[in-house]
């Protein structure tokens, strides 16, 4: 009887969670967000409860696939698949069923046969050994060494203080460090040990007697005895002639080991237990520098205690000097320092100095060949260091230094492939503000990149975004957006959310919630509630998002009324506000306030951009009118418009002429267009804000470029195949397969559903 109420029970929540997802259950829009949690909650606190939960799902799970009811399918798939890797054990029969039911995806539409496909694939390891999922999730989450599965994750929290307030960021500040706490090396590999013994033997695996014996070892022989049911667990899974059977005799071995003299045939029967899923490694970072992601990412690959000796660091940072800098291409410029050299650049004219044993990439050498006499030379910050990367490429997969090989004669043996061993994560938190920002980071690391790629064949880099808006924020806004209000400081989200139901359900959700979570009262049960909630919806999110929607950036070039000023150069994501700037001089006022009375309020301006068509073909068109400013809204109103288009809206002045008088009235033109460029023809300086943050205000700008912001990489393949081939105008060569625009990719749990 009580089997049949908790099964009861557990059917009524998933149900209540469907009719979220249609929006009609008004009664639950004050838990929304919170029931897909509480759900795995319930299971948590019953594990044996998992199978009920993982049964009801799959019979839902074909009941919407045979029926019209396509937008249940992927959040209850994600349930399924986050209740099958906590669960402490599952049978193969309700395994095969998901695992069927998976391959039957195969034949949807994206992303339904993408996710399909992972999962599948997922699930097939998962029958063969029992626990996998769960191990490999714990092992990279943690970092944990291993050799059959060396990979490592973070997970980086980016907030901006100036536009979340004091009390936010302190809140999430402390629950990421308490979610860490009861978590050491450890405790983690003892969690690996029991759940994969619990998932191949089930419920005649004794855990009491199995904590205790691992409780009581030192750490050496836990570490050695973890490495032994990490092998076993990924010979099976990674091997197809290994059996089920033949993995649960493996591990029957080593769990009578662990337990010395008690058998497994003699254990006590009992119920499944609860193994905890870690918390991943969160760190949590206010952005106060611009390349302050670069630094971390960096330092996730390649630890300063990890890197070389402080003495020899320093040492090397004073000769070294950046190098590469690619001079053809624009989008990679940077500036350049004089350097005063004092020789004659000729080898006979160097002073003698004894011979050296040469030694195989020897820090002493690297010193010797990049040292330059007498020069002036522009200190890098110590992770710019060539040393520094160069210590970095050391693990798994390096490239052995070619020139040093041939200066012994050894012959140069290829260098082995590169391999993405290590995972970032960033999540973001904030609005449209704090992913203009991103895009201006982003830009930047992929130019780095571009000049000396470091981090692109090492790492996968990830992002994600939760919308987070306060009541007031504390950076003003731009005057435009002075009343601004959540959904229009958050278009992102709000695209996000339509085009996904789980993200909206599960993360847009959290836009107030998180303020309001970090605003209560101090008390058990609000320790209770932001301890688990946050930072459990913040693991699932990055753990279960795995689809990418991709937002196209945009290039802008600001050219000022001064002429000795250079043009600045800018990207953007969401947004760009163009807004007539109120004269400064009483001479110019004046001649504004005559033409005001004449031509009417705004500035004349002349536009001139490429339509969008269908057939895509490029149509130029020019026009002039008098504006009194426009806004260029880069994510569409509907989850249906194309991304790849800017909308504009421009506010065009209208003089009417009729017997009373001259009168004038605003009429809102809308274009859709990919390039555009607006010039004041009267010289009147405008202001141009980016991304509605008024930090990002340029003034006195008299002309605008806008056009898709072109991937570094591509412009200098391209620059050095315009080099070599005539043919300017075309694609050619290794060009035509290269990512042309710069997109930023945004994870969620489906993409975007057609």
């Amino acid at each position: 009887m009580e089997s049949t109420e908790v099964e009861s029970d557990i059917l009524r929540r998933v149900r209540t969670l469907l009719r979220e997802l249609d929006g009609h259950h008004p009664s639950c829009q004050h838990d929304r967000g919170m029931l897909r949690w509480t759900l795995h909650k319930k299971i948590d606190q019953n594990p044996s409860s998992s199978s009920i939960l993982v049964r009801i799902l799959v019979k839902e799970l074909e009941r919407a696939e045979r029926g019209d009811y396509r937008h249940y399918i992927i959040p209850l798939l994600h349930t399924l698949m986050y209740t099958l890797i906590k669960a402490p054990c599952i049978s193969d029969e309700l395994c095969s069923r998901v695992y069927d039911f998976c391959k039957k995806l195969l034949t949807l539409p994206k992303p339904f046969c993408t996710i399909g496909l992972d999962y599948a694939v997922r699930l097939k390891m998962e029958r063969a050994a029992p626990g996998m999922l769960y191990q490999r999730m714990v092992i990279s989450e943690q970092s944990l060494k291993s050799n059959p599965y060396p990979y490592q994750e973070k997970i980086f929290i980016f907030a901006d203080p100036e536009l979340l307030s004091e009390a936010i960021c302190n809140a999430l500040v402390t629950d990421t460090q308490a979610a860490q706490l009861s978590q050491s090396p450890r405790v983690c590999m003892c969690y690996v040990i029991i759940h994969a013994m619990q998932a191949a033997l089930g419920e005649g695996c004794d855990l009491s007697g199995l904590r205790m014996s691992l409780q009581d070892m030192p750490m050496s022989e836990v570490e050695h005895w973890f490495h032994q049911v990490v092998a076993a667990v990924e010979c099976a899974g990674s091997e197809a002639s290994v059996d089920r059977e033949q993995h649960v005799e493996r591990l029957e071995k080593i769990y009578c080991a662990l337990l010395g003299s008690l058998p497994p045939g003699d254990a006590p029967l009992g119920r499944l237990q609860d193994i905890p899923l870690p918390n991943p490694n969160i760190s949590f970072h206010l952005w106060k520098e611009d390349d302050q992601l670069w630094k971390e990412l960096v330092l996730f690959i390649r630890p300063m205690s990890q890197s070389c000796e402080p003495d020899r660091l320093s040492q090397d940072l004073d000769n070294f000097e950046i190098q590469d800098i690619i001079s053809e291409c624009e989008c990679c410029e940077q500036t350049r320092f004089s350097v005063l050299s004092t020789d004659s650049g000729i080898e006979r004219d160097l002073p003698p100095a004894a011979e050296e044993p040469f030694a195989l990439c020897s820090a002493d050498t690297e010193q010797s060949r990049l040292q330059r006499k007498g020069g002036i030379k522009k200190k890098p910050s110590p992770l710019e260091s060539m040393a520094f990367l160069q210590t970095g490429c050391n693990g798994p997969g390096a490239k052995p230094a070619a020139k040093a090989q041939k200066r012994t004669g050894v012959p140069a043996k290829p260098p082995a492939p590169l391999q993405r061993l290590h995972t970032a994560r960033v999540v973001l938190l904030g609005d449209d503000r704090l992913l203009g920002r991103l895009v201006q980071a982003y830009h930047s690391l992929r130019k780095r990149e571009t000049r000396r790629v470091f981090l692109t064949p090492r790492l996968n880099l990830q992002f994600y975004y939760i919308p987070v808006v306060t009541g007031q924020p504390s950076v003003p806004t731009a005057a435009t957006h002075a009343a601004a209000g959540p959904e229009e400081l958050c278009e992102v989200a709000g695209y996000l959310g339509r085009a996904d139901p789980w993200y909206e359900s599960n993360i847009n959700t959290l836009c107030h919630m998180i303020p309001k979570l970090a605003t209560m009262p101090s008390s058990p049960s609000k320790h209770l509630v932001t301890d688990l909630f946050i930072t459990d919806v913040i693991a699932y999110y990055v753990r279960m998002g795995a689809q990418p929607v991709c937002f196209q950036v945009y290039a802008v070039k600001v050219f000022f009324n001064d002429p000795a000023l250079e043009p600045a150069e800018d990207v953007f994501l969401t947004e760009l506000c163009a807004q007539v700037q109120e004269s400064i001089s009483h001479r110019e006022l004046n001649l504004t306030k005559k033409k005001t009375t004449l031509e009417g309020p705004g500035i004349d301006l002349s536009v001139t951009y490429k339509k969008v068509v269908v057939s895509e073909r490029a149509k130029e068109v020019s026009a002039s009118l008098r504006s009194t400013g426009l806004v260029m809204k880069a994510i569409p109103a509907d989850e249906a418009e194309d991304l790849l288009c800017l909308n504009v809206n421009i506010t065009e002045i209208i003089k009417i002429n009729n017997l009373s008088g001259r009168s004038f009235s605003a009429v809102a033109n809308r274009l859709k267009t990919r390039d555009i460029k607006i010039r004041s023809t009267e010289q009147r300086p405008f202001m141009v804000c980016l991304d509605k943050d008024s930090r990002r205000t340029y003034r006195n700008v008299i002309s605008v470029e806008v056009s898709p912001c072109l991937e570094p990489s591509y412009c200098l393949q391209k620059t050095r195949t315009m080099k070599s081939s005539m043919h300017e105008a075309e694609d050619v060569g290794l060009v035509k397969y290269m990512p042309k625009s710069l997109l930023l990719p945004i994870n969620t749990f489906a993409g975007v559903i057609q």
